[in-house]
């Protein structure tokens, strides 16, 4: 057997320990995330890997998939892109997953692309977090949420009824080819609601930098009546909590690769008021729908459910863990190359109120989003 075939016998490696004894002991099928563990990006995605977690667990409970056991091994890079190739070799050679799922971070999945281990491993990844045109139109990639510009046209469609047309972007640091696409992606969708972009800025670290930017939004003329934030959760943090001590009166939306729940806890009430940001997910603190309402009975039954942290990270691994489970459930026999074919024709499937569906020409899998704000209390709504 091939070292990139997972069949059932590359799934069952302890089978050779036990075989003195007479157990016939084998192992789980193995989902494999790359993700930061520790340092500024943890939070987001180890609520992501909490909510795969409860989904598997929920799975086992019932019989698992194909009568074996779904288990997440996750690995910490740091957000280091050599560490995202280094700890996916590593867990393709001692833990074998079926697939991969839970990554974070434009340059850590260009590293991962460029480094052809995917190719090798003949191994998707279902469900990330990027906004890199060549990342989302990877074949061995699997995005289960909704792409950035469908995250800008629900922003720009909501700011027109408003009235609010004169809009600003600020974005996380990103080379110069990658700025200036996002300017022309977000000129374009913001003409289509009658908006136009009049300033665009790149947000580097550091206070400095961001004081500069924060000068240049309060001299555009004319005047900024809106600003996109595309950056990770702390970058946005930062940047509005700045904003808003120089006088910045600009409504701020912010697309969904900030946590709002982590910007709620880090800024202040009077900060974060007014703070709008788009969510791919739904309402992980509802059960308006199926899926809320499945979501949050899970989580009331696991030990302590009042102390779990629910969050819009935590209902998105949820969501990837349904969507990788049924996949693996339509593949038979269970490898990884099958389970791409699986994926790719995985066709309108709903959730529970949350429809995802690839075609051969995208893996875009959902076009779900909406639109959360924090309110007077400091309490994130809908």
């Amino acid at each position: 057997m091939q070292e990139t075939s997972r069949g059932r016998l590359g799934q069952w490696v302890l089978a050779v320990a036990c075989a003195t004894t007479g157990t016939w002991v084998h192992a789980d099928w193995v989902i494999g995330q790359v993700a930061p563990l520790t340092g500024a990006g943890a939070v987001q995605s180890k609520a992501y890997a909490q909510g795969m977690r409860l989904y598997f667990n929920q799975v086992n409970r019932t019989g698992g998939v194909h009568g074996e056991r779904v288990r997440l091994v996750s690995l910490d890079d740091r957000s280091s892109p050599q560490d995202t190739v280094k700890q996916t070799q590593r867990l393709l050679q001692e833990s074998k997953p079926i697939a991969l799922a839970g990554y974070f971070g434009n340059r850590n999945l260009l590293a991962l692309l460029d480094s052809k281990v995917l190719d090798q491993a003949q191994i998707s990844l279902v469900g990330f977090h990027s906004t890199n045109a060549r990342v989302l139109k990877a074949q061995q990639l699997f995005s289960t949420r909704a792409v950035l510009p469908q995250e800008i046209e629900k922003i720009t469609k909501h700011l027109a009824t408003l009235g609010l047309t004169r809009l600003a972007i600020v974005y996380d640091e990103r080379d110069d080819q990658e700025g200036k696409a996002l300017e022309a992606q977000v000129t374009e969708i913001a003409a289509a609601s009658g908006a136009k972009l009049i300033h665009s800025r790149m947000l580097k670290a550091g206070k400095a930098a961001q004081e500069a930017v924060i000068d240049s939004l309060q001299k555009a003329q004319p005047g900024v009546q809106a600003i996109i934030v595309v950056a990770s959760s702390p970058v946005t943090a930062a940047f509005v909590e700045i904003y808003r001590a120089e006088g910045g009166a600009a409504q701020i939306y912010a697309t969904s690769g900030a946590d709002i729940e982590q910007l709620a806890t880090r800024l202040h009430v009077d900060v974060m008021r007014g703070v709008s940001i788009a969510q791919v997910v739904p309402n992980p603190y509802r059960s308006n729908n199926r899926l809320n309402k499945e979501f949050r009975d899970v989580v009331s039954k696991q030990p302590d459910s009042d102390a779990i942290p629910v969050s819009y990270p935590m209902m998105e691994g949820y969501v990837n863990a349904k969507v990788l489970v049924d996949a693996m459930r339509r593949t038979q026999p269970l490898t990884s190359e099958k389970l791409a074919d699986s994926l790719r024709n995985l066709n309108a499937v709903d959730l529970g109120g949350y429809w995802v569906s690839f075609r051969p020409d995208s893996q875009s899998g959902s076009k779900f989003v909406d639109l959360s704000i924090v309110n007077a209390q400091g309490r994130v709504t809908q």
